[in-house]
């Protein structure tokens, strides 16, 4: 009798945290692109990256995780695919709508739902986010608009997000937030060199530091941390499917901050979308216990 309410309690904690995560990172993905003409996109990467590597460094203090050879490769790969995500997917926002890039992004955590999936009712959530994503994505005439070079962009970002979810996991296993912290100083490590090359001294410019501040806060340090925190408490299958919701924060962000307007259609995606995403929540509960031990 007193379990339930704590069952339902553990079970909405991870979501909530995930809706936050998801609302912050393209609230941030909407300000960096206001970025774009002064650094591009790789350097607009490479300082979130490198403040935001900066500010969980002091908040979360990674120097403490004691890592093994084993969980220091797990580590790499996650740090290296979180990057590969940032970058590739920024370089996609130049010539894509951020609700379609994220949309395109999605197919990354949609193969890892597929792939996972056991029960019938699994097929249901996510044939209503393929549906989702087919009504989001232009087709026909309306499709030409979309620059090829940037989907193939949000593509790679959705492999990469594929890998930072599976690999995310198990690094997160051994040593926790820490992990977050790891994994965002590598992806600096790695993305930084290709922005320093290609934005060179205006990476300094004084006005771009406030924005940049934020972009980090919003789009890597709180929503990484959020997320880190989710994926030890969620299945792979069930982090995946309710991911499905990223692609109308996308839309709604695109909206209301870079002026995208969204068409019936595609207002009719995020509905589908929202209801894979609720009916993962729904029967989340009769699932296994997560791959990731919790705290």
């Amino acid at each position: 009798m007193t379990t339930s309410p704590r069952s339902l309690a553990s079970t909405l904690f991870p979501v909530g945290l995930l809706l936050i995560a998801m609302a912050s990172i393209q609230s941030g993905a909407s300000l960096a692109k206001s970025m774009f003409p002064v650094v591009g996109a790789q350097g607009t990467t490479a300082l979130r990256l490198i403040f935001a590597s900066v500010i969980m460094l002091l908040l979360l203090r990674p120097w403490r995780a004691k890592l093994t050879s084993k969980s220091l490769r797990t580590v790499i790969v996650y740090g290296m695919a979180l990057g590969g995500m940032n970058f590739l997917f920024y370089m996609s926002l130049r010539s894509v709508p951020l609700g379609i890039a994220v949309a395109l992004e999605f197919t990354g955590p949609l193969a890892v739902a597929i792939y996972a999936s056991r029960r019938a009712v699994d097929f249901l959530w996510i044939a209503l986010a393929i549906i989702g994503l087919l009504l989001l994505i232009p087709m026909g005439e309306a499709s030409s608009g979309i620059d090829l070079l940037g989907a193939a962009y949000a593509l790679g970002a959705g492999v990469c997000w594929a890998l930072y979810i599976l690999y995310g996991q198990k690094a997160g296993n051994d040593n926790g937030v820490q992990t977050a912290a790891l994994g965002v100083m590598i992806a600096a490590l790695f993305v930084a060199p290709i922005g320093i090359v290609h934005a060179g001294s205006a990476l300094l410019t004084p006005a771009l530091i406030p924005i940049a501040i934020g972009v980090a806060i919003l789009s890597t340090a709180l929503p990484y941390t959020l997320e880190m925190v989710a994926l030890t408490r969620l299945p792979a299958r069930t982090f995946g499917t309710l991911m499905s919701i990223e692609p109308a924060f996308g839309a709604l962000s695109g909206l209301l901050f870079l002026h995208e307007h969204l068409s019936f259609a595609q207002w009719l995606a995020i509905t589908c979308i929202i209801l894979a995403s609720v009916g993962a929540t729904v029967t989340m509960r009769s699932e296994p216990k997560p791959l990731v031990a919790s705290d």
